[in-house]
């Protein structure tokens, strides 16, 4: 069993980061904002329905379908610092603690 990873802040105190592990393109809205904000390269605007995780029973209609959304393309690339979640204004990501 691998131990949690943590570091710490500038100041001295414990930081554990909090890896993106979701997004929920039921509620995303494609704003950018995460996409923007991330330091890394973790996400991509696809069209909703194109991801892996979605299946048609998801969506009521079809114009939603041309919708574009974000979805997670190198989530091994997260840093863990939940910019994305701070500036996402529907709370569309999930984060975990590295096991």
């Amino acid at each position: 069993m691998c131990a949690a990873i943590v570091g710490q802040t500038r100041g001295g105190a414990d930081w554990v980061p909090e890896f993106v592990t979701d997004i929920d393109q039921t509620t995303c809205i494609g704003c950018g904002r995460c996409y923007k904000v991330c330091p890394r390269d973790v996400f991509e605007l696809v069209q909703r329905g194109e991801s892996d995780d979605l299946d048609d029973d998801d969506w009521d209609d079809d114009d939603d379908d041309e919708m574009m959304v974000m979805a997670i393309k190198d989530a091994m690339d997260c840093i863990g610092c939940k910019s994305c979640s701070r500036v996402c204004p529907k709370n569309c990501h999930t984060h975990e603690q590295a096991a």
